[in-house]
């Protein structure tokens, strides 16, 4: 499958994101936020939700193929680069998706933008109470990291080191200050938890609260680690196709 690029201007600056798949009436088109600074390791898992609709992966400011923001970002403003970028792209009724760290600014979105977003995704949600600090948050980093494949590090690679060492420290030290377990209890639409059976950043307890928490929430546990989009791509097409026919 093809998937193109495509480039919005925003006050963030200039917004790249992936494109794949084709729209089609009878289902929402889906946007997907990277996780923590990384976004190429999401492509085979936007390829599969593109075969039944039009996918897109938004790269954030500073991060993969958009431009340097103006200023160092907190999570409230990714999500109002998340929501320029809809606007821009003249998106709305989505299904908004997120993964990792980009679980967060998802929730935030949603939360500001009830018009533009039909249902949420929150995939390896993050950050878990358990592990809330620099050095716990780390740790657990370095459990998960020796449940994924080598070959993920080599899609990480290009990435971190386009946004450099100051910038991933920044974003992590937000991201640990965002409680996602509140922002989810004022989300009014629909919200899937997806739980890698086998993910140390986020504890299974944590996922199923999360979905408890949200006034129509739901939760799936997949197969795999904290990157089980990478592992087993496909894994959260079926669940995520599911939700856009019930949203």
């Amino acid at each position: 499958m093809t998937v193109e690029l495509q480039h919005r201007t925003t006050s963030w600056g200039a917004m790249r994101s992936r494109v794949a798949g084709t729209a089609r009436p009878q289902f929402p088109e889906v946007v997907v936020v990277h996780g923590l600074a990384v976004a190429n390791y999401l492509e085979p898992a936007v390829r599969e939700l593109g075969a039944w609709t039009r996918a897109h992966l938004v790269e954030l400011p500073g991060f993969s193929g958009s431009a340097d923001p103006p200023h160092p970002m907190d999570v409230g403003d990714h999500a109002d680069a998340v929501t320029e970028w809809l606007a821009a792209a003249e998106l709305d009724d989505v299904v908004l998706v997120g993964h990792s760290s980009g679980t967060q600014v998802a929730a935030h979105v949603a939360v500001r933008e009830p018009d533009l977003v039909r249902a949420v995704v929150l995939a390896s949600p993050t950050m878990d109470p358990a592990y809330r600090s620099m050095r716990r948050v780390l740790l657990a980093w370095r459990r998960n990291h020796g449940l994924e494949p080598p070959e993920l590090d080599v899609q990480h690679t290009p990435d971190r080191q386009r946004a450099g060492l100051r910038r991933v420290r920044h974003a992590l030290a937000v991201h640990l200050r965002d409680r996602l377990e509140d922002t989810v209890e004022r989300v009014a639409q629909p919200v899937l938890v997806l739980h890698g059976d086998r993910d140390r950043l986020c504890t299974e307890a944590w996922a199923r609260e999360l979905g408890e928490r949200a006034a129509n929430g739901r939760f799936r546990s997949v197969p795999g680690a904290h990157s089980f989009v990478w592992t087993a791509p496909a894994a959260w097409s079926a669940p995520i196709a599911e939700l856009a026919r019930a949203g």
